[in-house]
């Protein structure tokens, strides 16, 4: 679509590494993760009880079924309660991003 960047999108793209390879092989595994390597069981198993970490603290938006079901509906809300979805969904992102660094530091840390 983009000739023109598409050697600088493909190196980024080359260099993208999924988060859920290390448990989906078993690399790394503890039964508090269960049987699900989603954000939502790694991230409590391997960071218990750290509320900065619980989406259950956010307000409004907690998983990404209801950031799915209410970024379409924002265009027909009030102004303000525009502000306080967009407000939100952009605190749900900003954890499900956070929580990847988290993973990613814990990963290292444990392999030396």
């Amino acid at each position: 679509m983009f000739p023109d960047l598409a050697d600088s999108l493909m190196k980024i793209r080359d260099n993208i590494q999924d988060l859920i390879d290390p448990f989906h092989h078993g690399h790394y595994y503890t039964k508090a993760i269960g049987n699900s390597f989603s954000i939502k069981s790694v991230l409590p198993a391997m960071f218990p009880n750290d509320p900065e970490l619980d989406y259950h603290n956010l307000e409004g938006v907690h998983n990404g079924g209801e950031a799915m079901t209410l970024f379409p509906l924002i265009k027909d809300l009030p102004p303000a309660e525009q502000e306080i979805a967009r407000k939100n969904l952009l605190k749900y992102c900003e954890l499900d991003t956070y929580a990847m660094v988290k993973i990613w530091q814990k990963l290292k840390e444990l392999c030396g």
